[in-house]
């Protein structure tokens, strides 16, 4: 018999004693914390946490859920979870948490706020499902983790790479362009790969924001060359560009901040670099190297195609399909690059 509008069977409320009957008998893991008591403790858990940890409703209530982690529980997971709620929001993470007896196990942790009649958060709700090997390989986790593990390994490698070139580099004859031009290569695209890396900063792994690799190109650059007494201001507007335009930039701009390293104050102890970035009028950006120091000398060319190095960048410069403009005199240099079509080259 079909059952019409009409025949419906009106719904029954339940008790507050029935509903908490079923909460407790569910085969579902469920916690409830108060984030008003100190150390935001457990207030409740059912059956089904005691069946799923090992650990009594006498043993959990009164303690922060923090005794299910374990030495290794990643310290970022943790972190997803204290920020939602710090901000009072859902979140679901695949948290690796140990039983009673010591075992290890991955919990999909779900958490949500339960808000109290005035709309504030009175008690924090988490549900826990234990998962099997094949959900834990293929939990957005445990892919994040693999990919955290390749990233480390690759910074490590280019690093030594660097390293490697530099000290070859010292002991070259003859080669010291070739070498610097490959350092500065390697560097740039290490700076770059951890700026790929890193999710607050770039939106996927296609685009990066030309800015902020910028910036960190001249962090790495003071570690590497710098001096203490030499400055480096950096200014530059958000561009996003693809990360074989970034390249291309970082490799230009990494030749001009190191020439003035090198050159541009000799004699002196002191001085300032400024880095700037602008966006154009439509799809490009401007950027400008300037310094306070001696100031190129007459008749020289930057960048100089009579060297490997120079004829590297001028190439560069032309697949950017940018101008460059240098100005020189007694209070330093000015290089100036017009990028005109960077979103193009997304």
């Amino acid at each position: 018999m079909v059952i019409g509008s009409q025949d419906q069977v009106p719904s029954q409320s339940i008790s507050d004693q029935e509903a908490f009957r079923l909460f407790n008998s569910s085969n579902v893991s469920m916690v409830i914390t108060d984030p008003h008591a100190e150390d935001h403790p457990i207030v409740y858990v059912n059956r089904a946490f005691e069946a799923t940890t090992g650990y009594a409703a006498n043993m959990a209530v009164g303690r922060n859920c923090r005794f299910l982690q374990g030495e290794e529980t990643d310290p970022d997971d943790v972190n997803r979870i204290r920020e939602a709620v710090a901000n009072v929001r859902d979140v679901t993470v695949d948290l690796l948490n140990y039983k009673a007896n010591g075992k290890s196990f991955v919990n999909r942790l779900m958490i949500s706020p339960i808000f109290g009649p005035g709309g504030a958060p009175r008690y924090f709700l988490g549900i826990q499902r234990p998962l099997d090997k094949r959900d834990t390989s293929m939990s957005p986790n445990a892919i994040t983790h693999e990919m955290r593990e390749v990233q480390h390994r690759v910074k490590n490698h280019l690093a030594l790479i660097v390293g490697l070139i530099r000290m070859h580099e010292r002991d070259a004859v003859g080669a010291r362009d070739q070498f610097e031009v490959l350092s500065r290569r390697v560097e740039a695209l290490q700076v770059l790969y951890e700026e790929m890396s890193n999710p607050e900063l770039s939106r996927n792994m296609d685009t990066v924001s030309l800015g902020a690799y910028l910036s960190r190109l001249v962090s790495a650059l003071q570690q590497f060359d710098g001096r203490a007494g030499i400055r480096m201001n950096v200014s530059v507007d958000d561009v996003q560009v693809s990360t074989d335009t970034a390249v291309n930039v970082g490799l230009v701009i990494s030749e001009v901040l190191t020439n003035a390293l090198k050159h541009a104050f000799i004699g002196r102890e002191t001085g300032l670099i400024e880095l700037r970035m602008t966006r154009l009028t439509g799809d490009g950006a401007r950027v400008i190297v300037s310094d306070d120091g001696v100031g190129m000398d007459e008749g020289a060319e930057w960048p100089d195609t009579s060297s490997v190095g120079g004829r590297v960048i001028q190439g560069l410069i032309q697949q950017l399909q940018g101008k460059v403009a240098v100005m020189r005199g007694a209070n330093g240099t000015v290089v100036t690059l017009d990028l005109p079509q960077l979103a193009d080259q997304v």
